[in-house]
Parts: C-alpha cells; sequence; structure tokens
C-alpha cells in the first residue's frame, strides 16, 4: 500500500547563501510512504497518520538549517522511518526559482529513499 503526500508547503531557512537562510522560503516536499496493508481495516490506529509525517517534515525543517536540499531531503527521510512503521519512504524536496547563475529554473530538487522496518 502507497500513501502519498504531494506538494506539502513548508517554509524553510535553507540553502548555500546567507540570505536564503535570512529570508527563507517556501520548499515543497513530496512524501511516498509505502505502508502495510493494516490500513485496509479504515482505523486510523493501524494506518500511518499523514498529518503526524507532515508535522515530522516541519520539525525536521524548523529544527535546523541545511545547506543542501539534499542533506534536508535525507534528514526527513530518516525522521521518517524512525518515526513510523514505514517499509519504505520516498521524500522529494523542490526549492522553487533556484536561479542558478542567474538563469531561469523552475525548481531545483533532491531525492532521499530509505527502508523502513
Amino acid at each position: 500500500m502507497i500513501v502519498e503526500l504531494e506538494g506539502l508547503e513548508v517554509f524553510g531557512r535553507h540553502g548555500v547563501l546567507e540570505d536564503e537562510r535570512r529570508d527563507g522560503r517556501n520548499f515543497f516536499y513530496d512524501i511516498s510512504l509505502e505502508v502495510s496493508d493494516a490500513a485496509l481495516s479504515d482505523r486510523l490506529e493501524y494506518a500511518v497518520d499523514y498529518r503526524e509525517v507532515a508535522a515530522c517534515v516541519q520539525e525536521v525543517s524548523d529544527g535546523r538549517q541545511f545547506q543542501l536540499i539534499e542533506a534536508l531531503a535525507a534528514a526527513v527521510a530518516d525522521a521518517i522511518v524512525e518515526r513510523f512503521p514505514v517499509e519504505h519512504v520516498r521524500v522529494r524536496v523542490r526549492k522553487p526559482d533556484p536561479r542558478p547563475a542567474g538563469l531561469q529554473v523552475a525548481y531545483s530538487a533532491a531525492i532521499a529513499e530509505r527502508a523502513g522496518s
């Protein structure tokens, strides 16, 4: 069973440049959770509550400033497998309008995947 959160918007103060860390911006998270079929029982206590997953993402983002979105994606993936009964997690972090070398780009992204327990 796969549960997804697409486009979770979380403000963060991440980036290589000082103004990125000072001013911050919204980052977008696409999260795919492979969970057991226990959720088919239609009972929340047997499922992974995606509200809690979203709160976990915000805690990681608020808890530290990352220079690289690769490290941010990895930290979020690690936190999810530590806190939730997932078989696998895939976290994609998108940074909108990064403007590399002054060029227009919709977003940059990094993906981290982890196996759960």
